[in-house]
């Protein structure tokens, strides 16, 4: 009798390169418009959600973003942290690292002492194109900071 997750899992190579793609695009509209290392822009979502985007290295082909949540009524470990790299010469944007995921590996065995998901990258990713539409829809930008 087989588990049901003994076969092992294949990432969708195409469903996650068209997700990074989209978020690569959908992230340019939303970082600060001058692009330095250490430029901040804050989206207000409500009265005490706000999420930050930093521009914390920046080189030829890739910058790397932290995407940051403040939220006053919650524990800091429980505050969204995500770090993005964009690659520019192909105009794509991937998750690194996520919460405490240090670097997210393309599949994961399940089960795992971690518990990680089989398609954890693939995960992140699709949860950055969400946060990326809420914050489009929904987030106003009152603040422009420089570092």
């Amino acid at each position: 009798m087989s588990l049901p997750y003994s076969k092992r899992y294949v990432p969708n190579l195409l469903s996650l390169q068209r997700t990074c793609e989209v978020n690569y695009m959908t992230l340019m509209k939303l970082l600060p418009p001058e692009g330095d290392v250490g430029a901040v822009r804050r989206y207000r979502v409500g009265n005490e959600l706000q999420f930050e985007l930093t521009i914390s290295a920046d080189s030829r082909f890739t910058s790397q973003v932290l995407l940051s949540q403040h939220n006053p009524e919650l524990p800091d470990y429980l505050q969204t942290r995500i770090e993005i790299r964009l690659y520019h010469d192909v105009r794509m944007a991937e998750v690194c690292a996520a919460q405490q995921i240090s670097r997210l590996k393309p599949r994961y065995d399940y089960p795992n002492k971690e518990m990680h998901q089989r398609d954890e990258k693939e995960q992140v990713n699709l949860f950055l194109a969400e946060w990326l539409k809420f914050c489009l829809r929904h987030g106003t930008s009152p603040i422009n900071i420089s570092g």
